[in-house]
């Protein structure tokens, strides 16, 4: 339950997947609601900054703090600022730390209480927050899910020393060859998604614990036939405290995209007169809003996965 703080416990029970049914929402025709999940674990130096810096971009969206057990007043710091400036929980979640975990946790939580655009961020600024008009517009015009990427015109990542650009260029090409992934940058974890394809992809199945998380969320996001566009964004080294990346972490996304290749590639034989589903892709928007309904509004399409919106005459102003 939220007490007086904006503090969320994990002691209350939220609706599982299951129990949210996509026919029960419809598309509002005002603006969407908006939950940002910052997953945290010690990440005291940069809390405070990130999430003013999230208000100051997106002054509507609520704020969701999903703290992994952290022993250094992260969330502490994150309710002091919550007091302030108000829309700001933080969930102390108990069990098994890792990003996958977190997000699902903080999504469960957005889906059961009807945001319509959820978007996931890092804590440690290496996202910067004044892109979050431009993922979250992405979804209001059309878009499933719209992914920060720096992997296409625009985007960039000016600190990494050449052998980590090397490495993180790799495992993205591995993830996309195995998995024919038609997405530049699989694992960014700046994100933005719509409700509806979330509640399509049962989180209750995602395993994955640490930046296989993204593989694994991009690759169903593929086969729910999402549309999919890419937001270039200008990726830095985290501003203080220190990296959760490990080898273990490498390991698990490494394993993980072989076993969902193998089970792919038996799906495809064992349905031999289908033809692979091709995913519905909005060209990648460059950082302004007006550009990037523009380029929307030449993609006329419709993904399955929004059938509430069948329902829901939504006119988008050009």
């Amino acid at each position: 339950m939220i007490d007086s703080r904006g503090t969320t416990s994990n002691d209350e029970v939220f609706p599982t997947m299951a129990m949210v049914q996509t026919d029960e929402i419809s598309i509002p025709t005002g603006p969407l609601r908006v939950l940002v999940v910052v997953p945290t674990l010690d990440e005291r130096p940069n809390i405070q900054t990130v999430l003013r810096e999230i208000r100051t971009a997106l002054p509507t969206c609520d704020v969701l703090v999903v703290d992994d057990g952290s022993t250094d007043g992260t969330p502490e710091l994150a309710e002091a600022v919550g007091d302030e400036l108000g829309h700001i929980t933080v969930l102390r979640r108990r069990g098994p730390r890792g990003l996958g975990p977190a997000y699902r946790a903080g999504f469960g939580i957005g889906l059961a209480r009807g945001y319509d655009v959820l978007v996931e961020m890092d804590a440690d600024l290496s996202h910067d927050p004044s892109v979050l008009p431009s993922l979250v517009t992405a979804v209001e015009h059309g878009a499933d899910l719209a992914i920060g990427s720096r992997y296409v015109p625009g985007g960039a990542t000016p600190a990494w020393p050449r052998r980590r650009r090397l490495l993180s260029r790799a495992g993205g090409i591995y993830a996309r060859v195995l998995l024919r992934l038609p997405v530049h940058d699989v694992t960014s974890g700046y994100r933005a998604y719509r409700a509806d394809l979330l509640r399509s992809l049962d989180l209750a199945t995602v395993t994955s614990t640490g930046y296989g998380f993204q593989i694994d969320m991009t690759d169903r996001a593929r086969r729910a036939d999402a549309r999919i566009c890419e937001i270039p964004i200008v990726f830095g080294d985290r501003v203080a405290g220190e990296s959760k990346m490990s080898g273990r972490i490498v390991r698990e996304a490494l394993l993980l995209v072989a076993r969902r290749a193998v089970h792919n590639c038996i799906g495809r034989r064992s349905r031999p007169s289908e033809q692979p589903a091709l995913p519905r892709l909005v060209p990648a928007l460059p950082t302004t809003a007006t550009t990037a309904t523009t380029a929307t509004e030449s993609s006329a399409s419709v993904s399955p996965i929004r059938s509430s919106r069948e329902r829901a005459t939504r006119t988008v102003a050009s």
